[in-house]
């Protein structure tokens, strides 16, 4: 009985195997393999010198005769062993309602040099359809998500925007390079690279210019003749779009902005956000402690708390330390998304432990320390900390922009003083400060290359305004008038020079409409492009 492997491409980039006995027409098969495990699996096959081989799928006894065709394939030490291929694919899986494949792309760190010179990352995207859609012919829709430094969501079931998408789209959530599976950039991984200026030679390709070429580079391999897309992107996902609009406008169909609309002016337009963004927290602290005016006495007597302990701070379970303008922080996500207030409110009247023994110290309770501890998640996802300015500059630098802009507000922003006086402490908003990299214990590490990439002013263009006045792709974006962290002033400016765009202004949802009401925010930009809702 002889053998021999035929090697036959399925569905791109998964190869099927089978081996076929001269004497039976029945094969064995191995489906789902990847071009380098067909050419380990080939390679092993050849590489037996026994009378007889078996496989280790069943108990079929073949003898030592391979094609040569294989054997080519194959080879002595192919390429696909050193490198990985461009594009790999997984089999698809399930949760409720939706059916899930993973691909995996190879790409260059640096797109302006020649491929073959570049560095290889990894990069992470989810093919998602809804159940019984695989192999429907569906155009595609690429999620951008907010940031910078945040994967893509993981879907656990068929809701909100995600399961109205769906509907109509194959939906690709993309990991951004640096986060979630796209060679993700942690603490520990950017400390294999041992100097700080090596750090931020590194840093600097994670910006929005190189993941709208990672986004060209998945959909040429990955949609159906190298089609056009639609891309949805929220918040800095729609910072990105906007450079996709830019620089790729021949590979998008449409665009849909969720509070994402960004500043566009040369140089840094940092501090322009920033003083707009200090006015935006001062109206935000207000609504606040007029919805929960108990709450001005617990803050108060909390800073002073912090203020009055050793070191100036108390110690989260982190290791972190928790002072008067690290708990201003807590404003970064509590004054700007729809529930964030009241997560706030129950976060603070549970600061305190009981006092069980009269006269007992006052300590600050565990829940709180661990709660404040998980809020912002900068130890986790450390590139929304390390590269969060550099969002803003074109050839210029930000040289620590919120931090600067803050010195014209102090006299608002002063917690110890303002809780001296009884009066309201303000939270700050989405912000990046100097003194994080020294007190939040998993960004020190990293504190030379912040300051490096402060103060770096050869940055890259981002976006191409005169490229944007002669825009011809469809576009549509949701504009929240009351956003904390995209400021609406701004947000129109940027509005004005995009052609065509057409913009749906409300405040009945905040910077998170996208998340709490995610399939009424899409349905309705999808109106505004496909005629649904007319334009008068």
């Amino acid at each position: 009985m002889r053998a021999f492997l035929i090697l036959s491409p399925a569905r791109n980039p998964l190869v099927h195997v089978q081996l076929r006995s001269f004497s039976s027409s029945s094969p064995i098969s191995f489906s789902g393999l990847t071009n380098s495990n067909v050419n380990r699996r080939a390679s092993l096959l050849i590489r037996r010198t026994c009378d007889s081989l078996i496989c280790c799928r069943c108990s079929w006894s073949w003898r030592r005769t391979v094609s040569t065709t294989a054997r080519a394939m194959a080879g002595s030490k192919n390429r696909a062993d050193e490198e990985p291929p461009e594009h790999t694919a997984g089999n698809w899986y399930s949760v409720p309602e939706l059916r899930l494949r993973d691909h995996r792309f190879t790409v260059p760190l640096d797109y302006s040099i020649d491929g073959s010179n570049s560095p290889k990352i990894s990069i992470f995207a989810r093919e998602v359809v809804a159940a019984g859609k695989e192999e429907v012919l569906l155009p595609y829709l690429l999620y951008l998500q907010g940031g910078p430094g945040f994967e893509s969501p993981r879907p656990t079931e068929a809701s909100g925007w995600i399961k109205k998408a769906c509907e109509e789209f194959h939906v690709i959530l993309l990991d951004q390079r640096g986060t979630g599976l796209s060679t993700p950039l942690t603490v520990s991984s950017l400390l294999q690279i041992t100097y700080a200026e090596k750090q931020v030679d590194y840093l600097k390709y994670f910006r929005a210019d190189n993941i709208v070429n990672d986004a060209e580079f998945i959909r040429v391999r990955l949609v159906p003749d190298a089609g056009r897309w639609t891309v949805l992107g929220q918040s800095y996902g729609g910072f990105c779009a906007v450079s996709y609009l830019s620089f790729a406008p021949q590979g998008l169909e449409q665009v849909l902005l969720t509070g994402g609309i960004p500043p566009i002016g040369n140089g840094c337009t940092a501090d322009t956000v920033y003083r707009a963004c200090f006015e935006n927290i001062i109206r935000q602290n207000d609504k606040y402690y007029k919805r929960f005016p108990q709450d001005v006495e617990i803050v108060c007597d909390l800073v002073k708390h912090l203020a009055n302990s050793e070191g100036g701070g108390v110690r989260l379970p982190s290791g972190d330390i928790l002072t008067p303008h690290g708990l201003q922080t807590l404003g970064l996500s509590a004054l700007g998304s729809s529930s964030g207030f009241e997560r706030l409110h129950y976060l603070l009247e549970r600061v305190w432990d009981p006092l069980l023994v009269p006269g007992a110290q006052k300590h600050i309770s565990y829940y709180f320390l661990i709660t404040v501890d998980n809020w912002l998640g900068f130890d986790t996802n450390p590139l929304y900390a390390v590269l969060h300015e550099s969002i803003y500059c074109q050839g210029a630098s930000s040289r620590w922009s919120a931090h600067r802009i803050r010195v014209e507000y102090e006299s608002r922003f002063d917690a110890v003083k303002a809780a001296k006086e009884g009066a309201p402490v303000l939270f700050t908003g989405e912000m990046i400060f100097p003194w994080m990299f020294d007190e939040i214990h998993a960004l020190k590490p990293l504190k030379e290359a912040a300051h490096l990439l402060a103060e770096k002013d050869d940055w890259p263009p981002l976006y191409d305004i005169a490229s944007l006045n002669n825009n011809k792709v469809p576009v549509a974006a949701a504009v929240y008038f009351e956003d904390m962290y995209v400021n609406f002033k701004l947000a129109m400016e940027t509005a004005s020079q995009i052609a065509g765009i057409r913009l749906w202004i409300n405040n009945e949802f905040m910077h998170s409409g996208l998340r709490d009401a995610g399939g009424q925010v899409l349905d309705h930009l999808l109106g505004m492009l496909n005629g649904r809702k007319p334009l008068f």
